[in-house]
């Protein structure tokens, strides 16, 4: 467990008292998600910073809670959204360009964007904290006795802002935020009584990663490969793959306890890593700092990764949101990179009663707000699949915006029975999404570049058919050449085919051919008010 001083306990009473506001003034989920507010959104990746560094365009990812700007489609609602660096005008245009039935100006008018112009390698939270003029025009602009703050992940620094402000937060308090790392994890899959592949304690270094490889394998003597995950690793940017097989002259009954420990320790250098750039010599060192584990390789020919989210409501109810198929890459398929919703038929009920056994363990534990459980699904044969919980998030995740962009255009409902998402016409929607769209072709497009591919192509949500793409991380494309995107449809097919035709139509305008020519037209006359090109 994390050990905090008598300041930090004095600090975590008074965000929990802070957090007691909430459960006051909102008896029932639907009271919160429709009630008169002022939410501050704080979109701070407030995670270790080297391991955020492994995700490319890592810092526009402070985009991804821009979904939040839907929640004006109540006209009742005002917000705050604050990011390290300002964002481009034409990106918040287009998030208000989607709301159904509410005057453009109408929700501009009730939207504080603030900026700390501050694009180092720290927290935004922490940037906020260190700028007190900037914390004083927040105060001024929220209405206290309305007002919740929502975040991406919440640690002491989202604490400490939160108590400034004397705004509650709307998310687990930090010092809960161990049952969302790997180890807490195994605990609360263990005492909620979901299964979960076999695995060791946290260790703290290589010696001791070793030694629980080594006992690991000696429970389960047929094992091919074990996978070595830094306790607080992101999006599986901080986990290895250990192949045993090279090293079956120490295999369990061929040699002895420290024979096989010695032999792995020494195999460590050839971990097989999950982010493209990581080594050993990096990985060992981050053991002593974030702690590790390593845990069963779940094998199958026909294997899927999905996952289920939930949320935990200020009066400690427990709801399930929704379930996904994950969409894995990477050398082994460990890394995320978007997901379909919803998860498969065959076992997404199943998924769900899961959820919810993990979600009331954790709402035990006093925690708020979001959580995912990550699952591997092994097919069986004669419709049996074998479900396998292998992390929770305590965060806004991968799967957070695609869903909540679906809920807040479509003013939907998530069906427990099915586990299906109907539109309020009673039609059944379904997605693709991702956050790694990325090509080194679509380096170099301008937000308003994309804007106009959209519009050409008419490539935008249709509020009236509601289906179509909505386009996410538009910051990261012109440096990195990466985009988000959510394709709804009214089938799985349709919602594929949506996003195989965005990918189809940026390719063709990014092409050499293309790209020899531009009109002078789109360029020379900005329109009236706007300095963007400037």
């Amino acid at each position: 467990m994390v050990k905090m001083n008598i300041s930090e306990l004095e600090q975590i009473d008074k965000f929990r008292n802070l957090q007691l506001t909430l459960r006051d003034r909102w008896k029932t989920s639907e009271l919160f998600d429709n009630s008169e507010a002022d939410i501050l959104i704080v979109p701070s990746l407030s995670i270790d910073q080297r391991e955020l560094q492994k995700i490319e365009g890592c810092e526009h990812y402070e985009e991804r809670l821009l979904f939040s700007l839907m929640r004006l489609r109540n006209p009742r609602t005002r917000l705050i959204y604050v990011t390290s660096m300002p964002l481009h005008p034409s990106i918040i245009d287009y998030y208000l360009q989607l709301l159904p039935g509410i005057p453009f100006s109408h929700a501009r008018h009730r939207l504080l964007l603030l900026s700390t112009y501050d694009s180092s390698l720290k927290p935004l939270s922490q940037k906020i904290l260190e700028r007190p003029r900037l914390l004083e025009r927040i105060r001024q602009a929220l209405r206290l006795d309305k007002a919740f703050m929502a975040c991406y992940n919440s640690t002491f620094w989202e604490a400490e802002l939160s108590l400034k402000l004397n705004v509650p937060l709307y998310a687990a308090a930090p010092d809960l935020q161990i049952w969302g790392t790997k180890s807490g994890s195994r605990q609360i899959f263990a005492q909620s009584g979901v299964p979960h592949p076999d695995g060791s304690k946290l260790v703290k270094n290589a010696g001791d990663l070793a030694t629980a490889a080594a006992d690991l394998w000696e429970r389960q003597p047929t094992l091919k490969r074990m996978v070595v995950k830094l306790n607080e690793g992101i999006s599986g940017e901080g986990n290895a793959l250990l192949d045993l097989r090279p090293l079956l002259d120490v295999a369990p009954g061929k040699s002895s306890h420290s024979e096989r420990v010695e032999k792995i320790s020494n195999n460590f250098p050839n971990l097989r890593f999950q982010a493209t750039k990581e080594t050993w010599t990096n990985f060992s060192q981050r053991i002593p700092e974030l702690g590790a584990i390593v845990e069963s390789f779940i094998e199958g020919e026909i294997k899927f990764s999905p996952s289920v989210q939930g949320r935990i409501t200020p009066d400690g109810q427990v709801e399930i949101l929704s379930t996904h198929d994950q969409i894995l890459g990477g050398p082994d398929g460990q890394i995320y990179l978007g997901c379909r919703f919803p998860a498969d038929e065959n076992y997404r009920l199943e998924l769900q009663n899961l959820g919810l056994q993990v979600g009331k363990k954790l709402a035990e534990k006093g925690t708020l707000e979001r959580f995912g459980v990550d699952f591997i699904t092994v097919d069986q044969g004669n419709g049996k699949w074998d479900i396998q919980a292998i992390e929770i998030n305590l965060r806004k995740g991968g799967t957070t915006h695609p869903f909540m962009t679906l809920k807040l255009l479509t003013n939907g409902r998530y069906d427990l029975s099915t586990g299906l998402f109907y539109s309020q016409q009673g039609k059944a929607k379904y997605y693709v999404a991702t956050d790694n769209l990325q090509k080194d072709r679509y380096r170099g497009l301008l937000p308003n570049d994309l804007m106009d591919i959209i519009a050409h192509h008419r490539l935008h949500f249709d509020s009236g058919t509601e289906t179509g793409t909505v386009f996410h991380l538009m910051g990261c494309l012109s440096q990195f050449g990466k985009l988000g995107l959510t394709s709804i449809g009214d089938s799985p097919q349709q919602a594929e085919d949506i996003y195989n035709k965005v990918v189809q139509v940026l390719d063709q305008e990014t092409s050499d051919e293309h790209n020899n020519y531009t009109l002078f037209s789109d360029y020379a006359f900005p329109i009236a008010g706007d300095t963007s090109g400037y």
